[in-house]
Order: structure tokens, then sequence, then C-alpha cells
């Protein structure tokens, strides 16, 4: 299980999450995501992001609402199709 943000960080991203995360796995690229991405095959489950998001964004894998459920594929898609969950993302919530 991994921890998965959610579209409350579109547009937003605060980024108190990766200062908190002691392994590094919170990424985006600047400028060009809208919202922050966790790598399930980084992240040690500690949850240290989730509290210190501002907006909620991110659930444990197991908790992450059935309305966000997307967003579990879009994390995980992030690192292998940039482009691709960038897309999902204009689809979800358009600029």
């Amino acid at each position: 299980m991994s921890y998965v943000i959610t579209d409350p960080c579109i547009d937003v991203q605060d980024q108190a999450c990766v200062e908190v995360c002691p392994v590094d796995c919170i990424h985006f690229d600047e400028g060009e995501d809208r919202m922050l991405y966790i790598n399930p095959d980084e992240c040690i489950d500690c949850g240290a992001c989730e509290p210190a998001c501002p907006v909620s964004a991110i659930f444990a894998e197991d908790d992450v609402p059935a309305d966000k459920a997307i967003f579990k594929e879009i994390n995980v898609l992030w690192y292998s199709d940039k482009a691709a969950a960038r897309a999902k993302v204009a689809e979800l919530k358009p600029a």
C-alpha cells in the first residue's frame, strides 16, 4: 500500500508533503504538472505526507474515496507516461 494524491492538489501544489517525506517519493515537473504525484514503488507508507497537506488531497491507498479512485491510476501512470497522466488530469479538471 502507498499513499495517493488526489484532485484537491490540482493547481495548488503546496509541496508541504514533499518537505516531510523521508524518502523523497513525491514528484512533479514544475511548469508542466498541475499536481504532485506519489511513486508507489518508493513510498514507505509512513503517512507523514497526509497531515502535512493543507488541502486534504492525500489518502492511504485503501482509504481513497470512491469518487477519487482514478487518482490511484494517475499517480502510478505519471512514473511511466507523464503525458498520459497529465492528459487524465486535464480531462478531470480542465485548466
